[in-house]
């Protein structure tokens, strides 16, 4: 469990780092430069959770599949947010004066690439549970 929680941070942080990067192409950045924060890693670790739904789900149709994580992962992205906005008074991410944000917590126009990271989730999960070495950790 322990292996699979790292490799989902790792994994959430690449993952943003390239969706930054490319915000920065559609701005005209010629540097496509990325980021991330060190809190994203516990915080993509969490997909964790997720397994045992995706387990019970795996049979509903993708549409489904995906409404259901994007509305998991917007819940998440909320909690985090705003725990690290109670306890630390700021939060790493900020939508305030963004479309379709709530709370400068979450924005809701992201709904497609949060489906799809979910579906991506998916095929990430079992290819970890084919290694029998990440079974166990």
């Amino acid at each position: 469990m322990r292996g699979r929680f790292i490799i989902y941070g790792l994994a959430g942080w690449c993952i943003e780092i390239f969706w930054t990067g490319l915000g920065s192409l559609i701005s005209g950045d010629p540097k496509l430069q990325g980021w991330t924060y060190i809190w994203m890693f516990p915080i993509y670790g969490l997909a964790i959770f997720l397994e045992p739904i995706h387990n019970r789900i795996r049979n509903w149709p993708v549409i489904l599949r995906g409404g259901a994580y994007t509305l998991l992962i917007f819940l998440a992205e909320y909690s985090t947010g705003w725990l690290l906005k109670t306890v630390m008074g700021v939060c790493p991410w900020n939508y305030s004066g963004t479309p379709y944000e709530i709370d400068g917590l979450i924005r809701l126009d992201f709904a497609p690439a949060w489906f799809a990271a979910g579906i991506l989730f998916e095929k990430l999960h079992d290819l970890l549970m084919g290694y029998k070495v990440l079974k166990r950790v």
